[in-house]
């Protein structure tokens, strides 16, 4: 999710030539304000069933779930 808003914030607010650390800090600052104030969310669609068909091991079952089949 952090990837997919760093991608964000380069296509809306880095797509340009920033060269004073001071001007950069504010405009991500205003960035951040203006998205947060509109909601923006990240629509999730990886399940945790689709994670560990592809990623088993990164996402094991818990002991209640194995309980559970």
């Amino acid at each position: 999710m952090v990837e997919i808003e760093i991608g964000v914030l380069r296509g809306q607010c880095l797509d340009r030539r920033i060269d004073d650390p001071e001007h950069l800090v504010r405009e991500i600052a205003a960035w951040q304000r203006q998205r947060n104030d509109a909601g923006a969310r990240i629509k999730w669609m990886f399940t945790i069933e689709k994670a560990r068909t592809k990623m088993g091991r990164a996402y094991p079952r818990t002991a209640k779930e194995s309980e559970s089949l």
